[in-house]
């Protein structure tokens, strides 16, 4: 058995991840993940996002599973072999992976994967120093009806312009799209491949509308809802044709977890570090382009430029 480790635990992943990898609660043996990894301790931290009733609820269901609680991050990094990093806060992120990186441990780091750019560098040069893999991303990037899509070689061939949408609620410690509107934008990621040059964001209390110009010229857009039905979902437009999708989130926890635990397999990870960083930077871009009235914002890194 290889041991993992789960760093706060104040969001529903940590409860959804361990039910897949330990085999345990009420799921149909389909959502499991067939692999030596189990979620074995923990560190269940405090958090300025989630009440203090759902981080109980989080911490009975997995010390109830067997998971075991420790006090300190120093404190488990001897005791696995990998570590989800899950704080919901992308702004501790850094602070949270770095002992885990510094020991040489593949480290996941959940969604958002930092707010301010600058850290998510000082991640992929600790992680570059110490040869560690870094991975992170949304579940929404490897729902089926997605990976279908970048697929479609015949159906849509290639990519010309996509629009994406989320539901996109907000917090202060999650600026903007970081809190929840980051699964459109991983999703548009994943139809556009990376290349975004610069945006302009349209904001209001009911939901909001990016768009973006790649290096090449192609344009792509996000709405993210917080008005009104919410659903997960895209177009994409190719050389080929046309083709609009309604996403399940049926299997998105399985499917991303299989490529965790591919990472933490071959020391692969199935994303570029510099792709989850642009995404970092549209997502900082867009909450500077809705607080200065829809002005156009540059992108402080873009992959590749």
């Amino acid at each position: 058995m290889k041991r993992v480790g789960i760093v706060d635990w104040d969001t529903s992943h940590v409860v959804q991840f361990t039910m897949r990898l330990n085999h345990v609660g009420e799921l149909a043996e389909d959502q499991y993940i067939d692999s030596d990894y189990r979620v074995v301790a923990g560190v269940p931290g405090t958090s300025e996002i989630t009440d203090a009733d759902r981080l109980a609820e989080y911490r009975d269901k997995l010390t109830g599973w067997g998971v075991e609680v420790v006090d300190s991050v120093e404190q488990l990094v001897d005791m696995v072999d990998v570590v989800c990093v899950e704080s919901q806060s992308g702004y501790v992120h850094l602070d949270r992976a770095r002992p885990f990186i510094e020991a040489g441990m593949p480290t996941y780091i959940d969604k958002p994967f930092v707010i301010n750019v600058e850290d998510g560098l000082k991640i992929k040069e600790l992680a570059a120093k110490h040869g560690v893999p870094i991975f992170s991303s949304s579940s929404l990037r490897y729902a089926p009806e997605v990976v279908d899509a970048q697929n479609d070689a015949e159906g849509v061939g290639s990519v010309v312009g996509a629009f994406a949408y989320s539901p996109a609620s907000l917090h202060e410690k999650n600026p903007g799209l970081a809190h929840y509107g980051i699964h459109g934008v991983e999703t548009l990621y994943a139809l556009m491949g990376p290349g975004c040059v610069e945006l302009s964001c349209i904001s209001e209390e009911g939901g909001e509308v990016s768009t973006g110009r790649w290096a090449d010229g192609r344009v792509a857009s996000i709405r993210g809802t917080r008005a009104g039905k919410h659903a997960y979902g895209y177009t994409v437009w190719g050389d080929k044709g046309v083709r609009s999708e309604y996403i399940s989130t049926t299997y998105i926890y399985r499917e991303l977890l299989k490529k965790i635990v591919q990472m933490w397999e071959t020391g692969t990870p199935d994303l570029d570090i510099d792709e989850t960083i642009e995404i970092a930077a549209f997502i900082a871009a867009a909450w500077d382009s809705a607080n200065n009235g829809g002005k156009v914002t540059k992108l402080e890194f873009t992959m590749g430029q």
